[in-house]
């Protein structure tokens, strides 16, 4: 990566010390996770500013702790009203920059507007099965406690299904071969329920 000295510390001084409000999915473990697969994709585009990149991925889900629902908005607004990331950018490439993230999530209903927004959505997603379950079943215990381990078993199926199932939600827009290799695994267990309940009890127990 060849980022700017001084916007690389700006944001690790005073934006990646943020994420330790959000919840578990979506700290600073998660920022760097797609701050690194943002990276991984860039040579599949031309002409793209790195900083800019960089910067989408660091504020991209820094608003999560506020509105889980409207995150994306929230961020991109952080970002925009931040005077001193404005320091590093004209305000053509800010707003390309807040448009991505406006457009990082999966569940939107239309693709981003610009290729850095097709980064950032891409390296959003999930690779990690293990993982993804984990993220599941917390929320599924945070928000409905009520529910029997059955409950939020059939929960992170359903969920499994919408998002990365066929036809599911979650689309990527560049070649990812880690991101591919998720899906497989998802649709093997999606078509086997004894082998997702295996799946889910390991990982939840450990």
């Amino acid at each position: 990566m060849r980022i700017n000295h001084e916007l690389r510390r700006y944001i690790q001084t005073y934006i990646f010390p943020l994420y330790a409000k959000n919840d578990e999915g979506h700290r600073i473990n998660h920022i760097e996770y797609v701050i690194r697969r943002s990276f991984l994709f860039v040579k599949q585009f031309e002409s793209l500013d790195e900083n800019m990149v960089f910067a989408a991925a660091a504020y991209h889900d820094i608003a999560h702790h506020i509105n889980k629902d409207l995150h994306e908005e929230l961020s991109a607004k952080i970002f925009w009203d931040d005077v001193m990331i404005a320091r590093f950018f004209t305000e053509e490439q800010r707003i390309i920059i807040r448009e991505a993230i406006e457009d990082h999530r999966a569940s939107m209903d239309h693709p981003p507007r610009s290729n850095y927004g097709k980064i950032l959505s891409s390296a959003d997603r999930s690779t990690d099965l293990d993982e993804f379950i984990r993220r599941t079943h917390a929320y599924s215990l945070r928000h409905f406690p009520e529910y029997t381990m059955r409950q939020h078993m059939e929960r992170c199926y359903q969920h499994m299904q919408n998002k990365y199932g066929q036809g599911g939600y979650a689309k990527s827009y560049v070649t990812d071969e880690e991101y591919i290799r998720f899906c497989q695994e998802i649709d093997r267990l999606l078509k086997n329920w004894d082998a997702f309940e295996c799946k889910y009890s390991e990982v939840i127990s450990r």
